[in-house]
């Protein structure tokens, strides 16, 4: 029996071939669709930012043009009035809760025998309260044995005589400025009764 390959060209396996082909060609097919709804979403994206961007530049040009506008119209004269008048009733508000007896009660308790208090002035600010007195005394010893027992108290901090001047009768009389601390006095007026039940009479 005489067996002989009729065939003109060698046997392929087309279906395998087939299936590799239509597997890559479905790859590439997601792989686009992926691609082009990236792009797409990004696209959309970049079109809300790039509108919300112009809608907030609109908005500070909005905002800009009425500050500008409103600056215009206030009165320079008028809000400097309102900013002094403002000013004044803070200071009358920080005058009315310093303690005048307080205050007087440090001075009287640390006041020597031969020093007198002619003058007082007070000045309340942001700053804590600033005070400026005049004392009279026999000698310059005297004032500022008055100045030591104030900065001793707590009450008083940084306390300069500014002014000294000799008067007829050997009297001397000086201006002492410095912080008045309401705070340590009140401390201090609430110790003394204490030192007074302790049997200590300083």
């Amino acid at each position: 029996m005489l067996r002989t390959n009729l065939s003109t060209r060698p046997f392929y396996n087309e279906r395998g071939v087939q299936l590799v082909l239509g597997l890559v060609a479905l790859g590439v097919l997601v792989l686009t669709a992926i691609t082009l709804y990236e792009m797409v979403e990004l696209s959309r994206q970049n079109t809300e930012l790039s509108t919300r961007i112009d809608r907030d530049r609109s908005e500070a040009a909005r905002l800009t043009r009425e500050a500008t506008e409103i600056r215009r119209g206030i009165n320079q004269e008028e809000l400097q009035l309102v900013v002094d008048a403002a000013r004044e009733a803070n200071s009358i508000i920080d005058q009315r809760t310093f303690s005048w007896t307080q205050f007087f009660n440090v001075l009287e308790a640390n006041m020597p025998p031969d020093v007198m208090l002619t003058a007082v002035q007070p000045k309340v600010g942001g700053g804590g309260t600033q005070v400026s007195m005049v004392v009279l005394g026999r000698r310059g010893e005297d004032v500022q044995e008055f100045i030591e027992k104030l900065e001793a108290s707590g009450a008083f901090e940084g306390l300069l005589t500014s002014q000294t001047e000799n008067l007829d009768g050997g009297l001397t009389r000086a201006v002492v400025d410095g912080s008045y601390v309401p705070a340590a006095a009140e401390q201090g007026s609430m110790d003394e009764p204490k030192r007074m039940a302790n049997g200590d009479s300083r």
